[in-house]
């Protein structure tokens, strides 16, 4: 059963599951699987997906062959699902797309900024529990925009060496270049540092479980990474116009994915929060996912009875979740009173699924509370900015003293010489 609470008893900051640390050691383990690979490349890759996924491989590269033969196996509607929602994604990221400036200046002077797309991103898609062609697509669409001259992904197979039909056919719609078999750290490794078959990247995005997530933040900075997510986390904000059935199927929708992911309900009625724990109970009965579902809303999830509506978007705030739906009849009228969230799901008919495959946004979002700080994954984050400056020596003139005394005022004499010798008769 789902616990229900008055907001004024629970403090606020820790409503939402954010200890997302495991029994064991996984700093060690990740240390070693990193170091394997950083030094015995394929050997090691082959040698931890036989220990890890049970798979005794030839390849680590998925062939043309499998992703062809991956794609003729599903049905046609499914591959026509899977470029509709591409094509959404694309639309609403194309506005992301950053323009160059130039600023001309009196005297001849240029200052500009310019985009560059990185080299290489790497893509990890997980495996495990569930199969996440989505997340093929919300990652890979975006590095397509940017213009991302490679797009290397890595994702586990099962014991008979295969990768799930629906992942293949996903990165063959989103364009994705090269598809290795391998997970975990060791695919992490792999794409940070480089193997003999897996090309070494400037970027990793994608999420994944704990060791994912450990090896991901170690090698940031010899990489880049898109973020450090934890387990999934919603937040739905309920009036008493609410369907209770429909907030519960909602909650649900997240609580199936992880044990340690977060389903919290936050609403004006009682009458709701009541309805609202009776429809999980009768909901969870009918999940395949059951046992998963029901271990996340009885450890984490929880039913919060607020006295209004702005006490509960101020709770929202302080939460920052990765996924907050507004189910009220007007929620537009919150809209600017929300600061921190990943996704804004606005209305009664807009579960957080329509944003998990279908409408455009991206579902990469930072969770943990990160929303303080961070933002979903756009094109933004494939592309990197470098600013140029160009002076005629007449308009260095003007400014050259200045730039003079103000580094000799930071005691560096060479940076004060390299304008005045421009300046001075030297012999040749």
């Amino acid at each position: 059963m789902i616990k229900q609470y008055k907001l004024a008893e629970i403090a606020v900051q820790d409503i939402l599951n954010r200890d997302i640390r495991e029994e064991h050691d996984v700093e060690a383990v990740v240390d070693e699987i990193m170091a394997k690979v950083r030094v015995d490349g394929d050997a090691a890759l082959l040698e931890y997906e036989q220990r890890f996924d049970k798979a005794q491989l030839e390849a680590l590269q998925v062939s043309e062959a499998e992703i062809a033969e991956a794609v003729a196996s599903l049905d046609a509607d499914f591959i026509r699902t899977l470029e509709l929602a591409r094509d959404n994604i694309w639309r609403f990221h194309s506005q992301q797309v950053p323009k160059n400036f130039v600023l001309t200046e009196e005297g001849g002077i240029v200052l500009g900024q310019k985009y560059t797309a990185v080299e290489r991103a790497g893509l990890y898609v997980p495996g495990g529990t569930a199969s996440y062609p989505s997340s093929v697509l919300m990652n890979a669409v975006p590095a397509k925009l940017a213009g991302v001259s490679e797009i290397v992904m890595t994702t586990p197979p099962n014991a008979e060496g295969k990768i799930a039909a629906p992942i293949l056919a996903a990165a063959k719609v989103a364009g994705v270049d090269k598809i290795f078999k391998v997970g975990g750290a060791q695919a992490i490794a792999a794409l940070a540092y480089g193997t003999e078959s897996v090309p070494k990247v400037d970027k990793i995005v994608g999420p994944g479980n704990i060791f994912v997530a450990t090896a991901k933040r170690k090698v940031f900075g010899l990489v880049d990474i898109d973020m450090i997510a934890g387990p999934s986390e919603i937040l739905v904000l309920a009036d008493d116009s609410c369907n209770p059935a429909y907030v519960a199927a909602d909650m649900l929708s997240q609580a199936e994915h992880d044990k340690l992911a977060t389903a919290v309900l936050i609403t004006t009625s009682q009458a709701l929060a009541d309805a609202v724990s009776v429809e999980l109970e009768r909901q969870l009965a009918l999940l395949p996912r059951q046992e998963i579902a029901r271990a996340s809303i009885e450890n984490n999830g929880k039913i919060i009875v607020a006295d209004d509506l702005a006490a509960a978007v101020a709770a929202a705030n302080i939460i920052a979740p990765e996924h907050l739906e507004v189910c009220v009849d007007e929620p537009f009228a919150l809209l600017d009173s929300i600061r921190n969230a990943g996704s804004i799901f606005l209305g009664k008919n807009v579960p957080e699924a329509l944003g998990d495959y279908w409408a455009g946004p991206n579902h990469t979002l930072p969770t943990s509370g990160t929303a303080r700080f961070s933002s979903p994954l756009s094109v933004d984050d494939f592309v990197k900015k470098s600013s140029f400056i160009y002076y005629p020596k007449p308009a260095l003139a003007e400014v050259a003293g200045r730039i003079e005394n103000f580094a000799e005022r930071e005691g560096l004499q060479a940076h004060a010489r390299s304008v005045a010798i421009r300046f001075e008769e030297v012999a040749k």
